[in-house]
């Protein structure tokens, strides 16, 4: 594709020459043909280095590049535009049932759903509109999903989950499995061990996303819930009855425990960790391998650390061994000079 077709399409305008694109790719690592981009003036020396034939930059950017540039309003946005222009046609899954596929005489299967190979639906399941449901996905009694929503290979939903509309489950993702519920006693001196049943369901609201391999517990009573237009990214672990009010997203390899109650717009970082029985407030943002034992009510917006506390508040115990090992080198100094006197 030209440069000049591709500036066209995104809305941009051409500075050098018109060259061939055929890929998008980084800074470092593209090469002849790739389209890059750039969107932080701090990384002149990646945009002066690189090695591909178009680089997507802002009108404001006035250091130039080795390449042709093409100038948009926002250029990461672009780049996932001109990926999508670039990259191979989605399959395209038909309307129709699997001979392979194994699907109760009860389920209420909509207008134009797909059902792949060896997926097993069992009674009382319903399908919306248009939903996909790709091989070896394992649905259970009385689920129910939404209208296109795209559920991906190997998915397991047990039991009366419930799914909302336009979705998108990836691969190896289980909803409605049991969560961590036992009691203990002891009986004759020796510990006993009893499992409480989960008798409630996960349900999922409108718009959701949830990566691979994430696992959502179903509810000891009621529902775990999942609200509208979150984005659960990969390896998340969600325990039962939590409740996630909407708009908020789960980065990778975080948790969060039963009964925990996260509000909207909240942003949930790689690694972070959230105890039980507690309350997120609207908009907070909880960093990396943060670790949160007790309920955040909003005041404080952005928490870091283990105890989470405030930016500032970990800011400053991180600076503290320097001010200390400040303090005592003025400290030797002053004996030396007491020393000399």
């Amino acid at each position: 594709m030209k440069a000049s077709e591709l500036a066209k399409a995104l809305g941009g305008t051409l500075e050098g020459d018109d060259v061939e694109l055929f890929a998008c790719g980084g800074l470092e690592e593209a090469r002849a043909g790739d389209l890059s981009f750039c969107k932080d003036p701090k990384h002149v020396k990646l945009v002066e280095s690189t090695k591909a034939s178009a680089v997507l930059l802002s009108p404001q950017w006035n250091r130039g590049a080795p390449c042709a540039i093409i100038r948009v309003a926002d250029p990461d946005r672009a780049c996932m535009a001109a990926a999508r222009i670039f990259a191979p046609p989605e399959p395209v899954r038909a309307p129709g049932v699997h001979p392979s596929a194994i699907v109760d005489a009860t389920v209420k299967i909509g207008e134009s759903v797909h059902i792949g190979a060896f997926a097993v639906i069992e009674k009382g399941v319903e399908l919306g509109d248009g939903a996909v449901i790709e091989a070896q996905t394992f649905i259970g009694e009385g689920c129910r999903i939404g209208a296109r929503t795209h559920i991906y290979p190997q998915v397991t939903l047990r039991e009366g989950t419930v799914i909302g509309r336009d979705c998108i489950i990836h691969c190896g993702v289980r909803l409605g499995g049991d969560g961590y519920g036992f009691t203990t006693s002891m009986e004759g001196g020796v510990p006993r061990i009893d499992k409480i049943p989960q008798l409630g369901i996960v349900e999922v609201a409108d718009g959701v996303e949830i990566g691979s391999n994430t696992t959502i517990d179903r509810a000891r009573i009621g529902r775990t819930y999942i609200g509208p237009m979150t984005k659960i990214d990969n390896l998340v672990q969600v325990g039962h009855n939590v409740k996630i009010r909407g708009y908020s997203g789960l980065i990778a390899q975080s948790g969060v425990a039963g009964s925990t109650e996260i509000g909207r717009g909240c942003l949930i970082w790689a690694q972070a960790g959230i105890s039980g029985h507690i309350k997120i407030a609207d908009g907070v943002q909880v960093g990396p391998q943060a670790g949160v034992p007790k309920s955040l009510d909003g005041s404080v917006t952005y928490v870091l650390g283990t105890p989470a506390e405030s930016k500032r508040d970990f800011g400053s115990r991180l600076l503290l061994p320097r001010i200390v090992e400040k303090l005592k080198s003025e400290v030797r100094e002053l004996k030396a000079k007491l020393a000399q006197s």
